[in-house]
C-alpha cells in the first residue's frame, strides 16, 4: 500500500494487486492511512496453482489492472 502511494506521489501509476480475502484489510489500511490507491483483487488461493492456472488468472485480471492504472 505504501509503495503504491509512493509511486503515485512520484507521478507513476500503481495498483495494489492482492487476493480477495485481503480486500477488507486493504480497505481498512487505506482508510486508516488516508491513502487513495487503486486496488485489484484476484481469486484465492494463489499459492499451489499450476503455471496454467496462474496464466489464466493473470489473463482474467489484466484488464482490471490496466483500467486501474489508467484511471478508467
Amino acid at each position: 500500500m505504501h509503495d503504491i502511494d509512493d509511486l503515485e506521489r512520484r507521478g507513476l501509476p500503481g495498483v495494489v494487486v492482492a487476493s480477495e480475502p485481503f480486500a477488507d484489510a486493504a480497505e481498512t489500511q487505506a482508510r486508516a492511512l488516508g491513502l487513495d490507491v487503486a486496488r485489484v483483487f484476484t481469486p484465492h488461493p494463489v499459492q499451489d496453482r499450476t503455471d496454467d492456472e496462474m496464466h489464466a488468472m493473470a489473463d482474467a485480471t489484466v484488464d482490471a489492472i490496466v483500467a486501474a492504472l489508467i484511471g478508467s
